[in-house]
C-alpha cells in the first residue's frame, strides 16, 4: 500500500526516470526486501520516505508477530549523493530495528525531517533513536537516543512526535514496555538531545503479536493529544502534556474501529 502511495507522489514514470538518471538499476525503495516498512511521506502529501531493509532473524523476540527485523535504514534525501538517491545506515551486529516503520518529523525546526526509529540491543532491549542525513550525502548519522530499557526482549512502542505542550519545542512519546510496565513517556528534543519531561503509568498501545501500533498523535483543534488504550484495553484514552504533567481522559469503549474514529476526531 505504501509503495503505491509513494509511486503516486512522484508519478508512475518519475521513479524510473530518476533511477536511470542516477545510474541506479531501480528506485531504491523498490529494491527493498521490507516494503511493508515504508514510512508515511514527509511532509504531508509529498516529499521523502524512509524504510528498513536487509532483514535478519538474529534477534528472536518476535513482538510484532515474527522474528524478522531490519538491519539497514534508508531515506530519500535532497542532499543524497548516492546512485539511487538515498542515504543509508547499517546497524552493528548487536542491534536490529525492532519496529513497524520509521517515522519522519522535523524535530529541530530546520524544515528537514529527522528519522525516529526503535532499535533493540541483544543484551539491553529497546531504545528510541533519532537519525538524520549526514552532510556527505551518503550516510545517516545518529543524533540522539533514549537509554536502553536494560534487558533483552523488552520493547517500546512509539506514539508520535509533536509540540505537545505548545512551548515551541518538539516532544517524542512512546509506551515503555506496552505489555508489562505500560508507561507513557514523553521526551523533549532540544539541542540534538532527548530529555524525559513526563511519565504516566496505566496506558498501552500494543498487544504481543500485532504487526501494528494502536493510536498515535491527533490534533482536533485544541492542541496535540496522544491516543492510546488503557491498561486493560477496555477504554480509548486521550492524554495531553500541560504544565509539565500528563493528563488523561477516556474517549469511549475500546475497539479498533473506535480508535480510527478517535484519530479522525470523531470521538
Amino acid at each position: 500500500m505504501r509503495r503505491g502511495l509513494f509511486a503516486a507522489l512522484l508519478g508512475p514514470f518519475a521513479l524510473l526516470a530518476a533511477a536511470a538518471a542516477w545510474g541506479c538499476p531501480a528506485p531504491a525503495a523498490d529494491l527493498t526486501q521490507m516494503r511493508e516498512s515504508y514510512s508515511d511521506p514527509w511532509p504531508d502529501g509529498g516529499g521523502i520516505i524512509a524504510w528498513y531493509d536487509v532483514p535478519t532473524t538474529r534477534y528472536a523476540h518476535g513482538v510484532l508477530g515474527d522474528a524478522i527485523e531490519g538491519t539497514r535504514l534508508h531515506v530519500y534525501s535532497d542532499t543524497s549523493r548516492s546512485s539511487c538517491g538515498d542515504q543509508t545506515l547499517t546497524l552493528p551486529e548487536e542491534l536490529v530495528f525492532e519496529d513497524t516503520a520509521p517515522r519522519l518529523s522535523d524535530l529541530d525546526g530546520d524544515d528537514t525531517a529527522e528519522i525516529i526509529v526503535v532499535q533493540s540491543h541483544r543484551d539491553f532491549g529497546a531504545q528510541l533513536a533519532i537519525y538524520r542525513p549526514s552532510a556527505d550525502g551518503i550516510r545517516l548519522v545518529e543524533v540522539a537516543t533514549t537509554p536502553f530499557i536494560g534487558r533483552p526482549n523488552r520493547w517500546l512502542a512509539p506514539i508520535g512526535a509533536a509540540d505537545l505542550d505548545g512551548d515551541g519545542m518538539m516532544e517524542v512519546a512512546y509506551i515503555d514496555r506496552p505489555h508489562l510496565a505500560r508507561t507513557l513517556r514523553v521526551w523533549r528534543f532540544e539541542n540534538d538531545a532527548l530529555t524525559q519531561v513526563a511519565a504516566l503509568e496505566g496506558l498501552t498501545n500494543h498487544r504481543i503479536g500485532e504487526p501494528f501500533i494502536t493510536g498515535g498523535v491527533r490534533d482536533c483543534g485544541d492542541g496535540p493529544e496522544m491516543v492510546t488504550a488503557n491498561r486493560g484495553w477496555t477504554q480509548i484514552m486521550a492524554t495531553i502534556l500541560a504544565d509539565g504533567a500528563l493528563h488523561t481522559r477516556p474517549l469511549g469503549p475500546f475497539s479498533q474501529d473506535a480508535v480510527a474514529q478517535a484519530m479522525a476526531c470523531q470521538l
